[in-house]
């Protein structure tokens, strides 16, 4: 994708830079042949788009370049430092235009051959114009700048080319200020595009965040996957047309370190698939340590921490729901177990009741197949405890003396 993105740019530059060259040769030959200052004048300025475009073609060029071990991220950047470069070129060409503008306040000539000039004139506007739409289109579809920049300095000659036309009709009808007063008009939009092409190739040289757009969906991406429980650290640079970034995802820490390296490429795959501008995509993924969890131990009665712990996890007649703080027990109560006299598919049924309390970890001395898949796969870390009471189970838990449960404890439940 990214040598498509560079040698479609590259084609581009060439066909405009052929096209600014034989309206600056027309206009160069129709002006001297005219005595027209004007048509001259924006031949001379047609010349140095010529080689602004020429600037975009050489940076376009090197940034195709493979990256190097000098140049890891490879050489990206060039097309945002040729994009400064036609900026500056793009203000130099506003200031002529200004100069020469307060130049034709004060000056009047004769105009030789008035058709032909102003028939260069009109025909460099409309060309100039639609090249320059076609070069803004592709550069945005491409995320270059420097195609962006130069496109948008094209379609000013619409106007620079108007006021040239209107110039021209000036000293036709001999109406003396009209060009001058036009020429410095259209001059602030020149100077306009300059800063903005500036602007936008200097905050991409100093790594400024792209687009919030995909910042926003980059984010949307990362908390749509599931088991990702908290996202922090992301950072998006702009190189080139391109877009680097990387955050930091925490899962829960049942979750396997196989599939931790799954999650991972399953949210590069979408981000590039979604984000096609985004060049590359660096994630590091932690297991979360929560500093409050919920506990859940299954009990036969409500006797605050010294009740004790039922040995059937679905037949237990009340569940103790604690919340822990920094290892420090903050509060505990009780939920009746409403399905502790059913005979058929209890485990399911008890696994999906407490799933609504949210809990982080569940304790219990003894668990069947499908309650257990079914807390697992909602990330409940799960403990086995030889402990009789609550209070006993959670020092053990918090002294980090309990083993998680890899697999069930009983075939059937």
């Amino acid at each position: 994708m990214t040598e498509n993105i560079f040698h479609k740019g590259e084609k581009i530059t060439i066909r405009t830079m052929l096209v600014v060259i034989f309206f600056a040769l027309a206009k160069g030959i129709a002006g001297i042949l005219s005595g027209s200052i004007v048509l001259t004048a924006d031949a001379i300025h047609s010349a140095a788009d010529s080689f602004s475009t020429f600037l975009v073609w050489i940076g376009l060029k090197i940034a195709h370049k493979k990256p190097t071990e000098r140049f890891q991220y490879g050489y990206y950047k060039a097309e945002n430092l040729s994009t400064l470069l036609v900026a500056a070129l793009i203000f130099y060409a506003g200031f002529e235009i200004v100069k020469e503008s307060i130049i034709k306040l004060f000056t009047s000539y004769q105009l030789h051959i008035p058709l032909i000039a102003m028939s260069v004139a009109l025909l460099d506007a409309i060309v100039m114009f639609l090249v320059g739409s076609y070069e803004v289109r592709i550069g945005r579809r491409i995320h270059a700048q420097s195609l962006i920049a130069d496109g948008s300095e094209s379609r000013m000659h619409l106007f620079s080319s108007s006021v040239v036309l209107l110039g021209l009709l000036s000293s036709y009808f001999k109406i003396p200020y009209l060009e001058g007063i036009a020429g410095i008009v259209i001059s602030f939009f020149v100077f306009s595009i300059s800063w903005e092409s500036g602007r936008d190739s200097t905050l991409a040289l100093m790594d400024v965040s792209p687009n919030p757009e995909i910042e926003k969906k980059i984010k949307k991406i990362l908390r749509a996957q599931g088991e990702v429980q908290k996202l922090s650290g992301l950072r998006l640079r702009k190189s080139g047309p391109f877009v680097f970034g990387e955050a930091e995802i925490k899962t829960a820490k049942t979750v396997r370190v196989e599939r931790l390296h799954e999650i991972v490429e399953e949210i590069q795959d979408r981000i590039k698939k979604e984000a096609p501008q985004v060049d590359s995509f660096l994630v590091h993924a932690e297991p979360l340590e929560k500093s409050k969890r919920k506990i859940i131990i299954p009990v036969q009665e409500k006797r605050g921490t010294k009740t004790l712990l039922s040995p059937i996890f679905s037949k237990s007649r009340f569940f103790a729901i604690l919340e822990v703080k920094k290892n420090k027990l903050e509060s505990i109560r009780f939920s009746k177990n409403p399905f502790c006299t059913k005979k058929l598919r209890a485990g399911l049924s008890v696994a999906s009741y407490l799933l609504k309390e949210k809990p982080d970890i569940l304790i219990t001395q003894e668990m069947g197949p499908i309650a257990f898949h079914t807390l697992r796969d909602h990330l409940v870390e799960i403990y086995q405890t030889e402990q009789k009471t609550i209070q006993g189970a959670l020092k053990d838990f918090l002294e980090r003396r309990l083993e998680r449960l890899r697999e069930p404890t009983k075939a059937k439940q």
